[in-house]
């Protein structure tokens, strides 16, 4: 785990979008690049990856729900709801830019 850092406990959530991020970038031997900036009072933390990009997006928060072969289905779920229950947001979608898709992590700076 990352710890707690500036009073945000972080657990696997940003372990779980980085290894979503890099399973999908296997797939087309493609890149997954993070970066951050501050948006005002939020920290905003972006993982972009060259996969096959989002199928569709229905049930991607849905508890337990995987298109992976041995996935759980709970990696973004908790993600998410640690994101919440910190004052943030995560939200997944297509890049507009190019194959892949991006996930954007808010959380209060």
């Amino acid at each position: 785990m990352l710890g707690d850092i500036a009073g945000f406990s972080w657990g696997p959530g940003p372990f779980s979008l980085l290894r979503n991020a890099a399973d999908a970038s296997l797939t087309t031997r493609g890149a997954v690049h993070v970066g951050w900036r501050r948006d005002g009072n939020m920290i905003e933390i972006w993982i972009k990856d060259d996969g096959p990009g989002l199928a569709g997006t229905a049930n991607l928060f849905v508890p337990f729900f995987t298109t992976k072969p041995g996935g759980s289905g709970i990696g973004l779920v908790l993600s998410r709801q640690i994101a919440e229950g910190h004052g943030g947001a995560l939200s997944l979608e297509n890049r507009a830019d190019g194959q892949g898709c991006i996930a954007c992590l808010r959380l209060p700076a």
